[in-house]
């Protein structure tokens, strides 16, 4: 078996935002970037939508794409008050950047992805085949955490 070097594999965690994108846009959502990023760090994916009353809604989307039986619990344990707190302050300098959107409700969501190498029977929201991985959206966590963007 041949050892190959990083680059000959895809870069999965790009792999598992492409399948939030796509369910995020089955959904309505509008994709305005992906990676963003500034000083503080980086969001995965940020979207908007209106919701029922016409207000438009903003999302800071991080993804978390793991292995099946992976050691921290598929991701969720990697969203740690730390980690909250560069995502908000990340999301204050977009907003920053972005004034047009400073006035939108917020929202951080977390979308956890298992990655396999053959499908499997689940029972996934959402599923993407690429580059010889089968990738399926298992749980997607609105509101995530809460956390004030004005405070940062």
């Amino acid at each position: 078996m041949a050892n190959h070097s990083s680059s000959h594999y895809p870069d999965i965690g790009a792999l598992g935002e492409d399948l939030v994108t796509q369910w995020l846009e089955s959904n309505s959502w509008l994709i305005l970037h992906r990676r963003w990023r500034c000083r503080w760090g980086e969001i995965d994916i940020i979207a908007q939508r209106e919701d029922d009353s016409g207000t438009a809604i903003l999302i800071f989307v991080e993804v978390k794409t793991r292995s099946a039986g992976s050691w921290d619990a598929g991701g969720r344990m990697a969203i740690a008050p730390s980690k909250q707190v560069k995502l908000c302050r990340t999301a204050a300098m977009f907003l920053t950047n972005f004034p047009e959107k400073a006035d939108y409700p917020c929202r951080f969501d977390v979308a956890i992805v298992c990655c396999q190498r053959k499908i499997t029977r689940t029972n996934a929201i959402f599923s993407l085949s690429a580059s010889g991985y089968y990738l399926t959206l298992q749980e997607y966590i609105q509101a995530a955490f809460e956390y004030s963007i004005d405070n940062q």
